[in-house]
């Protein structure tokens, strides 16, 4: 059988928990977790980092940062995951959800100015398959009416974005701020975990506070204070230092696991490229201001029933194919509180898109078996 993820272990994982176990503090923020905060502040340049139980925890975090209040209204993509509406959706916001583009899954920057009005508070741009929206676009929006940006970067860890002056920044370092996620299924996974990059200097301490339960604990870990205090909301958002070493361990091998994605993904690419030329299905489209970093290979088909047709296929030949997101402004719970707009493309990849097998250890005659087996 042909899964369609299996994570990857680098090797380390079990001797890093050991460790952890060992010196005795397996809570939040322990020497793993300070490491993993400390490997992407220096290789991403965040200005700040801050390991969550999940992405869904990160976003949640955000929202509350930004200090969103029922009726404010919060623009995003309505393919995605339900997590990127549901953190702002706790908080009373309304979501109003933007067309995706012709080309690939992202949000159609072009779409976003006229969703905007007075009681918009933030943007949430998703980056799909890791690659970029136009941040260009969307930071000049937010500056033009004083909104917050709040990245999606989910599936975006190692995926880049160059502006209009040249400058190759990473994703998640554009906005005020950004969420990313390490389960499973991500490039760099620690089974379930996530983290929220602060990249406003107005929501560091507070960020911390609100991790830590409304209080100032962690400034009290440091020594900056000689008690702590309830001084503000917040929940439990940190992982344990458990799931930290297992990520630590993923993270050493981050150029290793990137490089060997990124080969299956031309294989799929290049062994795919004929069915594209005959209208079958397109392709994964890269826009020239983002970088791919090999989270997922799709295939959007010229139809649903091709699409399940060929899902019936790989089915068949103990292969799992899937598809993806389901039109959030459709779906049972937000439905009625859509705006009744159509979003053609939106549907059209809830409707076509299809993700083939991708994990780190599917050698090339396995990904040649999925297209013979498919196709």
């Amino acid at each position: 059988m042909i899964p369609f993820n299996k994570p990857y272990l680098t090797g380390k994982e079990n001797d890093y928990i050991y460790e952890a176990v060992l010196s005795g503090k397996i809570s939040g923020d322990g020497l793993f977790t300070k490491r993993c905060h400390r490997f992407f502040e220096e290789r991403y340049g965040f200005k700040k980092c801050l390991l969550t139980t999940s992405c869904t925890d990160a976003l949640e975090m955000a929202a509350l940062l930004i200090d969103i209040q029922p009726g404010d209204e919060v623009i995003m993509p309505a393919y995605t995951f339900v997590s990127t509406s549901n953190a702002f959706v706790l908080r009373g916001a309304k979501i109003v959800f933007c067309d995706s583009h012709k080309e690939h899954p992202g949000i159609d920057e072009d779409l976003i100015e006229p969703l905007i009005t007075p009681r918009t508070k933030a943007i949430v741009p998703v980056h799909y398959a890791g690659i970029a929206c136009d941040m260009d676009k969307i930071m000049a929006l937010a500056n033009k009416y004083n909104l917050y940006v709040i990245e999606d970067a989910a599936q975006a860890i190692d995926s880049y974005y160059t502006g209009k002056d040249g400058i190759k920044r990473p994703l998640g370092s554009i906005g005020h701020l950004a969420a990313f996620s390490f389960h499973e299924t991500k490039n760099i996974m620690a089974g379930e975990g996530g983290m929220i990059v602060i990249n406003d200097d107005r929501f560091v301490e507070r960020a911390e506070i609100i991790r830590e339960k409304g209080t100032n604990r962690s400034k009290f870990f440091r020594g900056e204070i000689d008690k702590y205090g309830w001084v503000d909301i917040g929940s439990s958002f940190l992982p344990s230092d458990i799931i930290a070493a297992f990520l630590y361990a993923q993270l050493e091998h981050l150029n290793e696991i990137q490089r060997k994605r990124k080969e299956i993904w031309h294989t799929y690419y290049v062994a795919l490229k004929p069915f594209e030329e005959r209208g079958l299905f397109t392709l994964p489209f890269i826009p020239a201001y983002a970088t791919n970093n090999a989270h997922m290979f799709y295939i959007v088909c010229k139809d649903m029933t091709l699409r399940n047709e060929i899902i019936g296929l790989l089915k068949a030949n103990d292969i799992l194919s899937v598809f993806h997101y389901l039109s959030l402004h459709k779906s049972p719970y937000y439905a009625s509180k859509h705006d009744g707009r159509e979003l053609p493309q939106t549907d059209r990849y809830s409707d076509c898109l299809l993700r083939l097998p991708m994990y780190y250890e599917l050698e090339p005659e396995k990904v040649i078996e999925v297209l013979q087996k498919g196709l």
